[in-house]
């Protein structure tokens, strides 16, 4: 069974039995997960959030069951035309074999992949987390320096740390200012969530 495949079987045995769904794939491309979740999406569900887990902080793409008489129309219209999804066998959207969208599916499994990416990247820029760990770190070596008189090894460490944080936030906020451009002009509109976090929400879900 093939990559594409083991994802795909993964998915829907949880379209079958769930109405939620987790993706977790640590080495899975976030195109990869754009085209999961649309075929999930084909079946009634919708993208919900992504979380990062771990001190590695692996990507956790989350969807729900949508309720809406759109997305119960989508699915009863795909579950007729793919009644026996799987390995090896036609998907919505997808290349037979493959999680390579077909022409027709391109711009939405490239919109949620342009969401799933901004949300991950708004996700990993926990300001406060991120300045706490920069400025500990430099009080950390500061301290060894003291203790230990190896200044001069340690006094450039406790200043590369909060500046190293810092450069990282400046970049993560470039990287979400190109994607917010590209998710505003596909039309998807900036909300708040309950956690005060910048999302975008597209104006009208997908039909396969």
């Amino acid at each position: 069974m093939s990559l594409a495949d083991r994802h795909l079987d993964s998915l829907l045995r949880q379209i079958t039995t769930r109405n939620a769904i987790e993706l977790i794939h640590p080495f899975a491309e976030l195109q990869t997960f754009g085209a999961l979740a649309y075929v999930a999406e084909c079946y009634g569900f919708r993208y919900e959030s992504v979380r990062l887990v771990g001190k590695q902080r692996v990507v956790h793409v989350h969807l729900v069951r949508d309720p809406s008489p759109a997305a119960r129309q989508r699915a009863a219209a795909n579950t007729a035309a793919f009644p026996d999804p799987g390995p090896g066998r036609p998907v919505p959207g997808m290349y037979l074999g493959s999680l390579t969208p077909v022409p027709e599916a391109q711009a939405d499994v490239d919109l949620l992949a342009t969401l799933i990416r901004y949300d991950a990247l708004e996700a990993a820029a926990n300001r406060a987390q991120l300045l706490t760990i920069g400025w500990g770190s430099a009080a950390l070596f500061l301290l060894l320096a003291v203790l230990t008189g190896k200044y001069a090894v340690l006094l450039p460490l406790a200043v590369a740390m909060p500046l190293g944080m810092l450069g990282a936030l400046r970049v993560n906020t470039i990287r979400r200012a190109k994607l917010a451009q590209r998710l505003t002009a596909a039309g998807c509109t900036p909300v708040r969530d309950e956690e005060g976090r910048e999302r975008y929400v597209r104006p009208v879900p997908h039909v396969a």
